[in-house]
């Protein structure tokens, strides 16, 4: 049974089996956003823009980013399959392979800087308070908690998550309440920007956008477990957003006060409050590290459905482990990690943008909604096999997309960032390679819904 320990598989979840209600996705993505690379991101945003500018970017981008975020995890609630799998049937049985590997290869970078972050915030926390400082150490415990839960599947990662998201939340508040009235908001309000901003509007709006994009990859992994796609959608939306704003502006914020407090620009909380307040320094901390715990968790099971939609006979338990040791080694580069973070980010989006407009228009525009979830498991009625179980267009589709957001993101940045751009480019392209090309399907929609029940 798929939600046993060490069980859990690329198979559709049954609606019987599907936990997920409002809170418990509302939780999971709050868990997943409240983490310290999204804080980190809202520390680039200040002072090079002004905080209230840099927070109505922060909501507006959230909100824009949490729809085709929604959608993908959609997809995974009707059909209820991971989200690599599903690409089978827009890349073909076999041509999913090659972003099922990408994806495996990013989700371990992320759990690298997520697992060194949690240590280098916890080793603070505890340095603060007792004097003891083991970075190294922190490192290895917090992946040792990931890898605990992760094991157990789905059903221990929704249970975390309800958890350690009501925690964070809690613990922001308190966070947020210390800093708003030990320092002071209207000096944070009025701050200076920088002179020569490297990050101007439209860069923060595209890398809001593409923080939303870097979920995009593992949305269906746990929306495929949800009671309902209204429970779904909304849960997603709602929490995403409300978990970008907390993160995102915790970031800044922390940027803005360690600036004006002639300090070095940081995104830790930990940092900031520790030198004044031990003890709440140390509350920081734990908030920093439960919001990596649970991020690193959705991470490293990401990672291994993604292996799984590969290698779809490989027992859930060992390649777990094995990546979760990998996550655990790579987490020691430490400051190597930070300086190339940004770049990192860029990355996610120019190898993801692609297949995320891929597969939603494969979808919800060329399969009218509808997947064989049976078939595009088993491949035995060759529906989603196109010419040698790749479907080359949306390769082509996929292929130039990414070149266009590698070019105009590094070689030749635009000012208005290329997230959205690529977003669109690739999504147009692959409609009209699809149409010119005849090789568009469609299944029939009601054998599709009598196969998923």
């Amino acid at each position: 049974m798929a939600n046993e320990f060490g069980h859990d598989s690329v198979r559709p979840v049954p609606k019987s089996e599907r936990s997920m209600k409002f809170f418990s996705t509302f939780s999971l993505w709050v868990g997943a956003n409240v983490v310290v690379t999204t804080v980190f991101t809202g520390m680039m945003l200040v002072p090079d823009l002004k905080f209230t500018t840099a927070m109505w970017i922060v909501l507006i981008g959230s909100l824009i980013g949490g729809i085709p975020l929604l959608l993908s995890g959609n997809i995974g609630t009707r059909t209820g399959l991971p989200t690599m799998i599903l690409t089978r049937g827009a890349f073909g049985h076999r041509g999913a392979a090659l972003p099922s590997a990408v994806n495996t290869i990013v989700l371990i970078g992320w759990s690298w800087v997520q697992a060194y972050m949690a240590g280098l915030s916890l080793d603070h926390a505890v340095q603060f308070v007792t004097g003891y400082s083991n970075i190294d150490l922190f490192v290895i415990v917090t992946e040792v908690f990931v890898v605990l839960i992760t094991i157990y599947g789905h059903r221990a990662i929704e249970k975390a998550e309800n958890i350690v998201a009501s925690l964070m939340l809690i613990l922001s508040v308190v966070v947020f309440g210390y800093m708003f009235t030990h320092f002071h908001v209207s000096k944070l309000l009025t701050m200076q920007t920088s002179a020569h901003p490297a990050v101007t509007t439209m860069v923060a709006f595209d890398i809001v956008i593409a923080t939303a994009f870097s979920w995009m990859s593992s949305s269906a992994d746990y929306n495929r477990n949800c009671a309902s796609e209204r429970t779904g959608m909304w849960g997603t939306l709602v929490g995403y957003t409300v978990a970008t704003v907390v993160a995102m502006g915790l970031g800044a914020t922390v940027s803005g006060f360690s600036l004006l407090g002639h300090m070095t620009q940081t995104y830790d909380p930990t940092e900031l409050i520790g030198s004044i307040n031990p003890m709440l320094g140390f509350v920081a901390g734990i908030v920093i590290f439960l919001s990596v715990l649970s991020t690193n968790v959705m991470a490293l099971y990401s990672a291994s459905m993604s292996y799984l939609a590969i290698f779809p006979k490989s027992k859930y338990f060992l390649p777990t482990l094995i990546m979760g040791i990998l996550c655990t080694a790579g987490a020691l580069l430490k400051d190597w990690l930070l300086n190339h973070f940004q770049n990192f980010l860029l990355m996610v989006g120019t190898l993801f943008i692609p297949v995320v407009a891929v597969l939603l228009v494969d979808y919800y525009l060329l399969k009218k909604s509808t997947y064989d979830a049976e078939e595009i498991i088993s491949g035995e009625k060759k529906v989603y096999w196109y010419s040698g179980g790749i479907n080359y267009m949306a390769y082509v589709a996929y292929i130039i997309g990414a070149v266009f957001a590698y070019y105009f993101t590094y070689v030749h940045p635009l000012v208005t960032g290329a997230t959205i751009l690529t977003f669109l480019l690739t999504s147009v392209l692959y409609i009209v390679l699809m149409k010119i090309s005849g090789v568009s399907i469609y299944v029939d929609k009601a054998d599709a819904v009598a196969e998923q029940e």
